[in-house]
């Protein structure tokens, strides 16, 4: 990883050097086994906002259908800056992040269909990316920070 050893990038991830020696093989073999990501951006849409009508509702057997069974989610912040993996794992955090929701709105992320959140207070919440392969979510990447965040709507 950028020619750096274990030793260093261990604890920038707050990890063991072995954790990130493993982290580094699993994503390896993911990334050479990974499903295309879906080029249609009407079909991620479709994706997308069945995983936000399921997460609105709390249907959590929704959610799970829209994931793949090995997604990940990945954020700037706490408590998912060390990631989450897996379909039951994201789903019941996607429940818990929409019941404090006032509002999601459909935006485009890095050219792909992405949601913005806001708090009750109209202040911005999260801006959510979505990589979608064969129908289902792959991946989603958080952005939470306030100072990011207020510049993405000034």
């Amino acid at each position: 990883m950028f020619a750096l050893p274990f030793e260093e990038i261990a604890p920038i991830m707050g990890r063991s050097s072995i954790a990130a020696r493993k982290l580094a093989s699993r994503t390896r073999k993911r990334v050479q086994g990974a499903a295309m990501p879906d080029k249609d951006t009407a079909r991620q849409r479709k994706v997308v906002d069945a995983f936000v009508a399921a997460a609105h509702t709390g249907n959590l057997e929704g959610l799970i259908a829209v994931l793949d069974p090995e997604v990940v989610l990945l954020a700037d912040r706490a408590p998912a800056l060390k990631g989450s993996h897996g379909a039951a794992e994201v789903a019941k955090q996607a429940l818990g992040f929409s019941k404090v929701v006032q509002k999601a709105e459909s935006v485009l992320v890095n050219g792909t269909p992405g949601i913005m959140s806001w708090f009750p207070n109209g202040k911005p919440m999260a801006v959510l990316g979505f990589v979608v392969a064969n129908d289902r979510i792959v991946e989603i990447y958080v952005l939470s920070d306030p100072d990011r965040l207020r510049q993405l709507t000034n």
